[in-house]
């Protein structure tokens, strides 16, 4: 089964309150590797954002005002993400806020079985620690550098390498160096075990020599 990364922005932090989706990102993955499929749509959610939400995604009524609505692409994106497994950080946020948008245009609502909430796997690994995306993109020195708004399709990638780290599944290439460093470390190591130690007995004149040298010349190096 594929994976697919999953985020949301909206105009507010209450779909109960009759706050609105404003933008959706899913990244697909196979094995945690991209497809290079990806879903991505801004929506006019024919409701004002909030200027908390504007803080935080910074996407403006104005701007919103001629994009798509939720009932014009709610057909692609149920097509997109049949039958795979949703990764979302902060599930229960964003289902609840889809579910509602699909209660809305009449359509089934996402199975949350088929969910993985990073934030629940974050935090039972690291319990008294904060399990933000971005303290876990700290924790695992990924790049936030892209960071300056919430992004929905840049978190989805940041959730994508936070995820790897979570379940402690690293990329391919990764694995495939890691496990040439490792060849490379155990034969050295072998070889340096293995080697018989050689005695080289030395003559007494040879002796007298070494002994007169170090009085000497070492000496005058110290000076």
């Amino acid at each position: 089964m594929n994976e697919i990364f999953l985020d949301t922005e909206t105009t507010g932090l209450s779909a109960k309150d009759g706050d609105r989706i404003v933008e959706i990102a899913c990244v697909e993955t196979k094995d945690l590797i991209p497809t290079n499929r990806v879903f991505h749509k801004l929506l006019n959610p024919q409701k004002k954002v909030s200027p908390e939400a504007f803080k935080v995604h910074g996407f403006s009524d104005d701007f919103l005002k001629d994009k798509e609505k939720f009932d014009d692409i709610v057909e692609d994106f149920l097509e997109f993400i049949k039958d795979k497994k949703l990764i979302i950080h902060n599930a229960s946020f964003d289902i609840g806020f889809l579910n509602t948008e699909l209660r809305r245009v009449n359509k089934k609502i996402l199975d949350p079985k088929n969910v993985m909430d990073s934030l629940s796997l974050a935090r039972s690994k690291f319990p008294a620690s904060p399990n933000s995306l971005d303290n876990l993109c700290k924790r695992f020195n990924i790049d936030l550098s892209k960071r300056t708004k919430h992004n929905a399709l840049l978190d989805c990638e940041l959730l994508r390498e936070v995820y790897i780290n979570l379940v402690d599944q690293r990329e391919p290439s990764l694995l495939f160096q890691q496990k040439e460093d490792q060849i490379t470390d155990f034969e050295i190591d072998k070889s340096i075990t293995n080697r018989e130690k050689i005695l080289v007995k030395i003559k007494p004149e040879e002796s007298k020599r070494h002994i007169e040298f170090l009085k000497n010349e070492l000496k005058k190096n110290f000076y």
